[in-house]
Parts: C-alpha cells; structure tokens; sequence
C-alpha cells in the first residue's frame, strides 16, 4: 500500500487599509468569494517561481482591482484543505491605486468597511485576529538593504575591481530584486558607486525614472575601513526616508552590511548577493519589524 506525499501548500494575502479623507477611522478592504460563500481578505497562490510578497501584491490586485504597497508583515495562517496543508503569507497594505473591478464567479463583491464592521464581516476566527494586529501596527516605511547582485569573480576580471560587471546570474537577480521593490513602493535608491551595486538598482530606477544616488562611502574600498562615516550616512538616509515616508532601498557589499544593518536595527546576518533585508522603520527611527527575502536565482 502506497500514500501520496503530503504537498505544502503556500499562499499570500493582505490586509489593506486605507483612511478616506476626513475619516476618523480606516477602511479595510474585504471580498465576497460566491463559490465558498464567504467574507475574506484577498489571497492566492504564487506563479511559478514568484515571491511571495510579489503574490501579495498581485493577487490583491487581481481580485479587487486595489493596487498596494506592502507595509510591515503579519502571522501566517495555516489549516488544511483537501490535498495537504495550507499557509498563507500576510502583510499589512497600504492602498496606492484603485481600478474598480468588474464582478466575476471567484469574487462578485469587493467592499471597504470600518474596523467594527469587518471583524464581524469575515468568515474566519484566524482573518479576524490578522485584522486586529495589523490596526495594532504604527505606520511604517520600508527601508531595503540590497546586496549587489552577482558579479564575476576578481580573479576573472583584469580592470580595476570598481568596474566588474555582473553576470548573467546576476542580471537575473536584478530582475527579481525590482519586482521586490515594487511591492514597497521604493521611491527612492542609494548605491554604492561600484558598477556591481549601480548595475543592481539600474532596472528598477529606468522602470520607475528614478536617479540612483552613488555614494563612495558605501563602496567597498571606502566603507569598510570607515565604519562610523557609513553608520552616519545610513542613519540619515533612513530617517529622511521614514520621516517623509518614501520607502528607500540602499545596495552595496559584504564588508559593509554588518554597519549598514546594525544602523537600521538590525543584528548582522550572511546576505548572499541578492538578498534583500527589508526593514520596517517608524517616523521616530524606530525598526518594528524585518523581513529577509532571498534570491531564486
């Protein structure tokens, strides 16, 4: 006798707010699904090879036409469905558009309603607990910690180290990482002056026509030998982000991650490269929350 392997199911939602003007109170957006005949938060399952704070973000979209921007990340929530175990990923959203969206036979209702009225609205005990902790949550801004992607080896490149160029792989993960700083609405970039680092943020600058700002003092050849000139500079840097609200994202090396981390609020930690550390910080500099995202390639 034989039994199928158990298959971990894995999903992502949010839990998306927004203040109306003169609102005393936010909205929070619920769906109706009339196959389940339930009141839920919008969710779903990753594409092939998606992150799946990507799959927050689209799938939000994707069934109520709301366009987000993902703010800290809440409990996951897991139960079981007919062919195994199910886990869904939750961060809480903030709205930065809104399409309306045409009813179909997955979603006919998408409706914004007052804390009180949803938490008696949703179907679900755990949805309903995700609510209250994420109204629990201060405002927030999403502060990126990007290590470049990967570059060719030192021992292959005859130039000055300065201008070693990323690889294939590397470009890959610049793909990636752009789609990451979608769902945080990153508005606005820091780099090390090295081509690996600027390389990294290029895609994402050109998508969004933002300007990189190339910092020698993140490089590799200044900043690891001046920890406190890069603590100094970071600690500005994400306090101007946090204070006006403009999510930041900073790429540079290995060396230097350890203070750029520490300056954040952050215990160090292995980055490969194109990892991303997204770091929830509050107007006062405070970081609440922290979120590794690695690379699929």
């Amino acid at each position: 006798m034989t039994t199928e392997p158990i298959i971990e199911i894995v999903a992502a939602g949010t839990v998306t707010l927004h203040r109306p003007e003169d609102a005393k109170q936010p909205r929070v957006l619920v769906i109706h699904r009339p196959g389940y005949n339930d009141w839920t938060l919008p969710k779903g399952k990753p594409e092939p090879g998606e992150n799946l704070a990507l799959t927050a973000v689209r799938e939000t979209q994707e069934e109520t036409g709301v366009s987000v921007r993902l703010d800290t990340p809440l409990d996951d929530i897991t139960y079981s469905v007919s062919r195994g175990p199910k886990t869904v990923s939750y961060w809480r959203a903030s709205v930065t558009g809104i399409v309306r969206r045409p009813p179909n036979k997955e979603v006919d209702k998408v409706v914004w309603l007052t804390p009180k009225v949803a938490m008696k609205r949703l179907t679900y005990e755990d949805e309903r607990a995700l609510l209250a902790q994420a109204l629990s949550q201060p405002e927030t801004t999403p502060i990126l910690v990007i290590r470049h992607g990967k570059a060719m080896l030192r021992k292959n490149w005859p130039q000055r180290d300065s201008a070693r160029p990323l690889t294939t792989r590397g470009r890959h993960q610049t793909l990636d990482l752009a789609d990451l700083m979608r769902c945080y609405r990153v508005e606005s970039l820091a780099s090390s002056t090295t081509v690996r680092c600027l390389s990294t943020l290029r895609p994402y600058a050109k998508e969004h026509r933002l300007d990189i700002r190339g910092w020698a003092t993140l490089s590799e050849e200044q900043g690891a030998y001046n920890e406190g000139a890069v603590a100094k500079l970071v600690s500005r840097l994400s306090k101007e982000a946090a204070m006006s609200d403009r999510a930041l994202a900073i790429c540079t090396h290995r060396p230097i991650l350890p203070t750029i981390l520490e300056s954040v609020g952050v215990a160090e930690r292995l980055m490969r490269t194109g990892t991303a550390c997204v770091v929830h910080m509050t107007p006062e500099g405070e970081s609440i929350a922290v979120e590794w995202h690695h690379p699929l390639w």
